[in-house]
């Protein structure tokens, strides 16, 4: 398919978008329904990545920023522009993007659609460097127990609103077509089989519940059957946690190897860089010194 960020930017169909974005796009994938093996012709199509922002935004000292002192320049976290018509296929776009080290560390904190972007089969993956390659090479060193409240928690803001959120749009008709929101009951029953597949497996493959998935969208559950099978795999999926043998937290210190590497193998030799707290402070320390010195 090729990078839907590309062909949008061609087409003339972004809003200001930052320009260091052109031509460095690290990982674009494909998300929502097509990724978890639901989707219809008339769905919407959710699009993730990350990209490398300039070097001065990833280490601010490089441009003599000091914490806590200096004023803060230009930042990037993310850049994202929904509801995108493009006429020409016949489709619309949600398109977000993240700084490489805030996907990190979303990612890190295992938030469900950072790891889902992780995770996605290889035909939703829409463009990809070798960056992107090694970091999903290496993507299961995300993973650890925090992934329970985090999905479980994404799971009960699901079922809230399946069973208390007004319906707008196109979910008054499907409303009106089931008795409920299936949209939100599959996600529900998603999120708790990821989250068990994560804890069992220290793997996650967003297809393995596509059946299951697609029975709930075309309506074959009530609504009492998703609360009793989240009720059910909520209250089995405690002593699986307890049981699982991942890590409780993430080995932040492997990953930011990982994120190191991504950096320099994209700007090259970061010898200037600290590479860890220590050398940090020492840096802060010689600049204190200097500044003592010539006063």
């Amino acid at each position: 398919m090729g990078s839907i960020y590309d062909r949008c930017l061609k087409r003339g169909l972004l809003n200001a978008p930052p320009y260091f974005m052109e031509n460095n796009i690290q990982l674009e994938v494909l998300m929502g329904s097509t990724a978890y093996g639901v989707s219809s012709d008339t769905s919407d199509m959710d699009i993730y990545g990350f990209v490398m922002p300039p070097k001065d935004y990833v280490f601010p000292h490089l441009r003599g920023e000091i914490k806590d002192f200096s004023t803060e320049g230009k930042s990037f976290k993310n850049w994202q522009q929904h509801h995108i018509d493009d006429a020409e296929a016949r489709k619309q776009y949600d398109l977000c993007f993240y700084s490489i080290q805030r996907f990190f560390r979303l990612c890190m904190e295992n938030n469900p659609n950072m790891i889902d972007a992780l995770f996605v089969p290889r035909r939703c993956v829409l463009f990809s460097t070798g960056i992107a390659e090694r970091v999903r090479e290496k993507r299961q060193l995300f993973l650890h127990k925090g992934c329970w409240q985090k999905f479980k928690g994404y799971a009960y803001s699901q079922l809230n609103k399946m069973q208390t959120k007004k319906p707008e749009g196109s979910r008054v008709k499907i409303i009106e077509e089931f008795g409920y929101d299936v949209k939100f009951a599959y996600h529900v029953v998603r999120l708790i089989n990821e989250v068990e597949q994560i804890l069992t497996t220290h793997d996650l493959d967003l297809e393995a519940s596509r059946e299951q998935l697609k029975a709930i969208r075309r309506g074959d559950w009530s609504i009492e059957q998703v609360r009793a099978y989240f009720d059910e795999k909520e209250k089995s999926l405690e002593t699986v946690y307890h049981e699982s043998s991942l890590p409780y937290s993430p080995d932040e210190g492997l990953i930011r190897d990982l994120l190191m590497e991504c950096i320099e193998h994209h700007y090259g030799s970061i010898d200037a860089v600290p590479k860890n707290d220590d050398q940090y402070k020492k840096t802060l320390i010689e600049i204190s010194r200097l500044c003592q010195k010539s006063l």
